[in-house]
């Protein structure tokens, strides 16, 4: 396939473009093309990938030095914690001696001491209280939990590919729905809903390339246009790829903001097999810019990071609602998509 520059041209250019609205229900139909069974298949490498154990807890900027953080994740409850130096350290979420709750304990000198009665542990642990391998990638903290997971662990996570952070403006979104983390990453494995399902965010979205992983490594290739109002765009092409089961990672790889990043991880709450699963949805946006004015949108970015935000939450309310249908379905034995 040739590279098409979007939008492409020498000197200073603005990213919108025109864009004439057809009307909602005008738009070309993506039922045929959106089939089921490729959804599926894709789903199923995603599932068969190794992920060593790791689960996205939170955002980094969320476990502060001196304040515990806690969440259950795999139906195991744990506790967070930085030093002042930064370092951080996890693991069970109930004290060792009468059960209770970490995350209302205080740090201090680097140690969590339990509020009830004063034990306190480091992250070199006690009899009774093992901590967990945990991993801060600058913007998001992991946590291996090898008896949720069940996998052969890794030392490491496994990492999507992202923009420079020195060049760059990440903001996390962090939301929680009814469902599997399968039902979400299906959720982003279904490109062709975006314009239908979302049109006050996206239109003119084709899928150009759909997964093989022998020809373009089991990627969805797809050009679409980001709403800047209603008759205003910034058309992009963007690369949807499944690097382990809970997580589906966009790269734009051409047009405005080329090499930013949208990693979505369905990290489960709930522990395997729960009759009421409960998945959360942690999104990192990662935007970045060759032009020359990204570097004010950098100095701005504390102001930034909750429009991100706030964009980022309308989307999944409503994906999380095509994720919960979809769970509810596939429990009745009702879900068309079934394989």
């Amino acid at each position: 396939m040739t590279k098409r520059r979007i939008g492409g041209s020498t000197g200073w250019r603005s990213p919108l473009r025109p864009m004439s609205d057809p009307g909602w229900s005008r738009q070309e139909p993506t039922w045929r093309a959106a089939r089921p069974q490729i959804i599926a298949d894709a789903l199923k490498r995603a599932s068969a990938r190794p992920s060593g154990n790791w689960y996205v807890v939170a955002a980094s900027r969320e476990i502060r030095p001196g304040r515990p953080f806690g969440r259950t994740v795999a139906g195991v409850e744990l506790v967070l914690w930085r030093a002042e130096s930064g370092r951080l350290a996890a693991g069970p979420g109930a004290c060792p001696h009468l059960g209770a709750p970490l995350c209302d304990s205080v740090v201090e000198s680097g140690r969590l001491i339990c509020h009830w009665h004063g034990l306190g542990l480091t992250e070199r642990g006690m009899p009774g209280w093992e901590p967990y391998p945990v991993y801060d990638d600058g913007v998001l903290v992991w946590v291996r939990l090898d008896s949720a997971g069940g996998e052969e662990p890794l030392e490491r996570p496994c990492l999507p590919k992202r923009p420079d952070p020195a060049a760059s403006v990440d903001a996390v979104t962090t939301l929680v729905g009814a469902c599997e983390p399968e039902d979400v990453i299906a959720n982003r494995l279904d490109p062709w809903h975006g314009a239908w399902f979302h049109p006050y965010a996206f239109t003119r979205l084709t899928v150009v390339e759909e997964p093989d992983p022998a020809v373009n490594g089991d990627r969805f290739l797809v050009d679409v246009a980001y709403r800047v109002g209603p008759r205003a765009g910034v058309p992009v092409r963007a690369a949807f790829s499944a690097p382990e089961p809970r997580t589906l990672v966009m790269h734009i790889v051409d047009g405005e903001g080329e090499t930013s990043a949208v990693e979505t991880h369905a990290t489960p709450l709930t522990a395997p097999g729960d009759p009421n699963p409960r998945t959360a949805v942690i999104e990192a946006v990662l935007a970045t810019s060759g032009r020359p004015g990204f570097a004010v949108a950098r100095a701005a970015a504390p102001l930034l990071r909750p429009l991100m935000r706030r964009a980022a939450a309308r989307l999944w309310r409503d994906d999380l609602a095509y994720a919960e249908r979809r769970r509810l379905l596939r429990g009745q034995g009702r879900f068309p998509g079934a394989v």
